[in-house]
């Protein structure tokens, strides 16, 4: 029986001098080469003022939804919109329909969308592309088994009747605070759309189209078969659900009868909330449905197009194109696609941390430039968040260029990390601005011991009942990735377990573990990211790597492990978790599995060298790596999250920055087993 030591990993350990290359014969210095050629990309790519900001890659809706607006308000280029057109065909899948992600099942919802955008600029029922995209809806149900968003916006042009969707009252911004329902116990986003939504369903706007722009080809048996109004629940009798089918059912009959005694009211504190919130921010809620939803209110509320209001939120809305009229080289076809929204503090934090971690100078000046920005970005204005949380002064950040109404934890903490990576000639007001930051942190911990995104135990699931909730986000609870994040940064600033708000954090985490030892990703796709999040910040606060949680949670990523070396997942682990971990293997999450495996102290198994090895083979000669799906039009594959099972992302840049950390990070680790 051999007797030779063993690490945790499972491989024997080596006596004597540690070579300075891992398994599988590749050198070191190949991976230095590495390491210089990426952090001398992003070199290239950093703005003069300081920041760093990628591309966010998202789905066909919001071409379709595009073409919904303006053909709704009479504005648009049309040169613009037929660009639209372009990518929306792009994006089709073989079965004619359309995906929430690139390599997805298709949606009906998206389906409905841009079948709608195609007749609207003009494309004929029989052509073989409407039908093959017909024939796909109607086998996912039709038009009725769309969610309340899409069928708002097929009202408001004559394809669906408004008695038949879930009423979305304005009345709801008068309830209080102290209120167990009002729009701060909702989740920052789905206030930020829901509000002018509801503007809109008051005012029931309504465009007449001609009758061949119409979809009723793509209600089941015929519109004037269908069922419009959501089913009851037959099998649960006294429910949530149909509690709150049956309030709205007398919504619509106070509605019918024009029994609204507080809608003026409610309609004025909505439009000054939304006005309220156009300040210190990039367009509402800095995010496309909101913005675009509060175009259309402000329209239906009486603004005029030449009203500076009406001017500047439409100006803010334009701005997320990407007009390409000479196409791309990975698609020459002219495309106009839009954005969800602009990824720069978050971008820019990650790439400053990563290159710091890569050994760049602390003093070099692109360095100070990129973290003075992010000083430049820190928000002390209260706002949304602060009607949960009270008596602290804020200092937190956004993820976009501006929104001071809705700054995140999860931004918040990666900017603390970037600035540990810079010694700034203004040190004290630095280290002043960090220290108010972390009390804000901690103030925005949740009961559980856990951090969510833009709000502080947002976790009322009965709202995820109410009708018109059903895209899926009315809440925002603590997650994983989020909490392991904060807990590397505290560890950074000096906090350690016997910190009582610690160790709540570390017990959350642990008790969320999953029974295969993966961490849910709430942000990220999806185990992978929220297991590499959680093993960082365990290992940062000193976890032990022996403990079961942590060497059950690397060997499950060592499970995964595709036979091409890397690592990858889908979004559709979202719908189906017995698929977590199983993917192509993608630059991004090949990087997060390494991560995670370094953090559980497995620094020399062949799964490590082989991921290392994986990322080094496809490295481009500029330094850069790509995540192109093969025989998808250039697109690339989506690991980023917005909401679970409804929107996806792909961050042009996580492809870039993680790959980066993962190589330093094995540089370093391996440098340290020397010594």
């Amino acid at each position: 029986m051999s007797t030779q030591p063993v690490n945790p990993q499972g491989t024997p350990q080596t006596k004597g001098a540690v070579p300075r290359f891992g398994r599988m014969d590749l050198g070191m210095d190949r991976v230095e080469n590495g390491i210089a050629r990426a952090a001398d990309w992003f070199w290239g790519k950093q703005h003069d003022q300081g920041y760093w900001v990628g591309e966010l890659e998202a789905d066909s809706m919001l071409e379709a939804d595009y073409i919904f607006m303006h053909t709704l308000l009479g504005t648009g280029d049309r040169g613009k919109m037929e660009r639209c057109i372009n990518e929306i065909l792009r994006h089709q899948n073989e079965d004619g329909g359309w995906s929430l992600y690139p390599g997805g099942p298709s949606n009906v919802n998206y389906g409905v969308k841009c079948y709608f955008a195609l007749k609207l600029m003009g494309w004929n029922a029989d052509h073989p592309v409407m039908v093959k995209a017909r024939e796909n809806v109607l086998s996912l149900g039709g038009v009725v088994q769309c969610n309340t968003f899409t069928k708002i916006y097929l009202c408001a042009l004559g394809q669906y009747d408004y008695d038949a969707v879930p009423a979305v009252p304005p009345e709801i911004v008068l309830f209080p605070d102290w209120w167990y329902f009002n729009i701060y116990q909702i989740s920052a986003w789905s206030r930020a759309i829901l509000v002018p939504l509801s503007i809109i369903y008051a005012k029931k706007p309504f465009k007449k189209i001609p009758a061949e722009q119409g979809i009723d080809e793509l209600f089941v048996g015929g519109r004037a078969n269908a069922k419009l109004r959501l089913p009851w629940d037959r099998k649960h009798t006294f429910s949530w659900r149909n509690l709150f089918l049956a309030v709205d059912r007398v919504m619509h009959w106070a509605e019918g009868v024009h029994i609204r005694p507080l809608r003026k009211m409610a309609l004025k504190k909505a439009e000054k909330w939304m006005l309220d919130h156009f300040e210190r921010s990039d367009g509402l809620g800095a995010i496309y449905p909101a913005m675009l939803n509060a175009v259309v209110a402000l329209r239906y509320l009486g603004y005029s197009m030449d009203d500076p209001q009406f001017i500047r939120a439409l100006d803010e809305f334009e701005k997320l194109g990407i007009d390409c009229p000479n196409g791309e080289p990975d698609y020459p076809t002219p495309t106009f696609r839009m954005q969800p929204c602009f990824s720069p503090v978050w971008d820019t934090a990650q790439v400053l941390s990563t290159l710091g971690e890569a050994g760049i100078s602390r003093n070099d000046p692109r360095m100070v430039k990129a973290a003075d920005w992010l000083l430049s970005k820190e928000i002390r204005y209260k706002d949304d968040w602060a009607h949960n949380v009270k008596n602290v002064d804020a200092s937190c950040w956004c993820f976009f260029f501006n929104n001071d109404h809705q700054p995140d934890v999860d931004d918040t903490g990666e900017v603390l990390l970037a600035l540990k990576a810079v010694d700034n000639p203004r040190e004290r007001y630095q280290y002043e601005v960090t220290q108010r930051a972390i009390e804000w942190v901690f103030a925005m911990q949740c009961k559980s011991g856990g951090w969510a995104s833009f709000d502080k135990d947002n976790t009322k699931k009965i709202f995820e009942s109410i009708p018109f909730a059903d895209h899926n986000a009315m809440i925002d609870p603590p997650s994983m990735d989020i909490t392991g994040r904060i807990l590397e940064m505290l560890a950074g600033y000096g906090y350690t377990r016997r910190d009582k708000r610690v160790e709540k954090a570390v017990q959350f985490i642990l008790r969320e573990q999953e029974p295969d030892g993966s961490w849910f990703g709430r942000w990220g796709v999806n185990y992978l990211y929220g297991t590499f999040l959680v093993l960082r910040g365990l290992q940062a606060m000193d976890y032990s790597y022996l403990e079961p949680a942590v060497q059950q949670a690397a060997e499950w990523i060592r499970m995964v492990q595709n036979s091409d070396g890397g690592w990858g997942e889908t979004c559709g682990t979202y719908d189906d978790s017995s698929q977590r971990g199983v993917g192509p293997s993608t630059p991004s999450q090949t990087a997060w599995a390494l991560l995670g495996l370094l953090a559980a102290n497995d620094t020399r198994s062949d799964s490590v060298a082989k991921g290392i090895r994986w990322l080094i083979e496809r490295q481009h000669e500029d330094g850069s790596w790509d995540e192109l799906c093969p025989g998808r039009n250039g697109e690339s594959y989506y690991t980023g999250t917005g909401f679970p099972r409804v929107f996806y992302l792909g961050y042009h840049l996580y492809k870039q920055y993680f790959p980066l950390l993962a190589l330093t990070t094995y540089k370093k680790a391996l440098e340290q087993g020397e010594e």
